[in-house]
């Protein structure tokens, strides 16, 4: 007797590989963020400043990201893992103090320009998190606090 690949064979192998792929979990280890490092105690960014960096920024680009409930679900937690682990080592807020000061312009520049092209934050963020998608006078405030500090050697809250 021949087995044939029917739409039914198929469909079970699919769920059984999607159950089979939920043992591989995720690393959710929140590392501990010092102060003395992270971008808006270090920079001495006013309220609402740091709470739109907090929505719209710091769940990738910083060691305090948030994990929703569709993280416990591979792939799609593969995905975004990646786009955390991309995202903090291209731009890291948690460790900004680290920074030498021409990176840390340049960071600053990038940052303007994300947000000014509209490329930050990613619209497959904001699909799943409509808190961090930032209306037009929360991108100006936003790049305006990037501008003025960019340049400007003492920016650091000493």
């Amino acid at each position: 007797m021949k087995k044939r690949f029917t739409l039914k064979n198929i469909s079970i192998a699919l769920i059984f590989i999607l159950l089979m792929i939920q043992s591989i979990q995720i690393d959710k280890t929140i590392e501990p963020v010092n102060p003395a490092t992270d971008f808006i105690s270090v920079t001495a960014a006013n309220t609402e400043v740091a709470g739109l960096l907090k929505t719209a920024c710091y769940d990738c680009h910083s060691n305090q990201p948030t994990y929703p409930w569709y993280t416990n679900m591979a792939p799609v937690s593969w995905w975004i893992k990646h786009h955390i682990n991309e995202g903090s080592q291209h731009l890291n807020f948690s460790i900004w103090r680290t920074y030498s000061e021409k990176r840390k312009n340049h960071k600053l520049e990038e940052c303007i320009e994300m947000i000014e092209e509209g490329e930050m934050p990613m619209y497959s963020y904001t699909l799943m998190h409509k808190e961090a998608k930032l209306a037009d006078s929360q991108k100006l405030q936003l790049v305006q606090f990037f501008k003025a500090l960019k340049g400007n050697a003492n920016f650091e809250n000493d």
